[in-house]
């Protein structure tokens, strides 16, 4: 099994930075990717960016590209979003997740964070 837990999240005003972070612990080394996903009230949850330990190869919504970073610490299986000139509609539960090895499936999933942007 994978625990991961989420820290960082917070109240911040338009145009502010928030950074969170992921605690992986467990059989990390079953792992593939971890991920960043939202959900804001009323909506789906969606998908924010992600990073291969591996390679450190990241991607992201269109939505976020340019304004967040997403970044790992393999010596502390930490990862890290890096969220700048933040929205009002960033506004949401912040989820990490990790894809089990050989299924590419986000398998494990954090209990989320509040992150709100005040106008």
């Amino acid at each position: 099994q994978v625990q991961l837990v989420e820290s960082g999240g917070g109240l911040v005003q338009a145009g502010g930075s928030l950074r969170l972070s992921c605690a992986a612990s467990g059989r990390t080394f079953s792992t593939t990717t971890m991920g960043w996903f939202r959900q804001a009230p009323g909506k789906e949850r969606e998908f924010v960016a992600n990073i291969r330990w591996s390679t450190g190869s990241t991607y992201y919504a269109n939505s976020v590209k340019g304004r967040f970073t997403i970044s790992r610490d393999n010596g502390k299986n930490t990862v890290y979003l890096q969220m700048n000139s933040l929205k009002p509609e960033d506004t949401a539960v912040y989820f990490c997740a990790a894809t089990r090895t050989g299924t590419g499936a986000y398998d494990y999933w954090g209990q989320g964070t509040q992150v709100t942007v005040s106008t």
